[in-house]
């Protein structure tokens, strides 16, 4: 192997590093490509760049991009929740993408160790996470970094898109009426 393949190499090594506020729409943008309502109808949880902002601004420093020849190519997203009364401290990890082309390349298990190693530092006892039921290649992942005693939950949803609709109309109805002025009599 001579100097070039070397330098070949060194560029095209996965790095792990903490999310800046530059990457956010890059973040998203991958997000949107591997979260999608067509290809995860059920998801109790959607992505949204509302969710990814939040958890920039409230938890970035457990917010991770993986980086590949300058360009971001995995993502990592958790938070930490704190029970009142309670000795543990839980961490989540609420999202771990990587391009779908670069899946199996070792990227995601890069991104959940170092996700793993700020949560240990942190003080998180407990590390949370949560997939599909059906999400066989996840469910594999996450039980080799160790997570066990999967539970089976069911969301249910109610779409208020009617109720909604009358509420507006409601509220539009009562702000078009003319508001009658009270006598000192009434």
């Amino acid at each position: 192997m001579d100097v070039g393949d070397s330098d070949k190499k060194k560029k095209s090594s996965v790095v792990i590093r903490q999310m800046e506020i530059d990457d956010l729409a890059d973040v998203f943008h991958l997000g949107e490509k591997i979260f999608t309502a067509r290809e995860v109808p059920n998801l109790y949880r959607t992505w949204d760049e509302y969710e990814v902002i939040n958890l920039f601004q409230s938890d970035s420093e457990f917010c991770l991009v993986a980086e590949l020849e300058g360009k971001i190519v995995g993502f990592a997203l958790g938070t930490t929740i704190e029970k009142t009364q309670s000795a543990w401290k839980y961490g989540q990890l609420v999202w771990l993408g990587t391009e779908p082309e670069l899946q199996r390349k070792g990227i995601a298990l890069k991104l959940f160790k170092q996700l793993r190693d700020l949560m240990l530092e942190d003080g998180v006892r407990m590390l949370l996470t949560d997939t599909e039921a059906d999400n066989l290649p996840a469910l594999h992942f996450f039980r080799k970094m160790g997570f066990g005693h999967p539970q089976q939950h069911i969301y249910l949803t109610l779409n208020l898109s009617e109720q909604l609709k009358q509420l507006k109309g409601k509220k539009e109805n009562e702000r078009s009426q003319p508001r009658r002025l009270r006598s000192k009599d009434d």
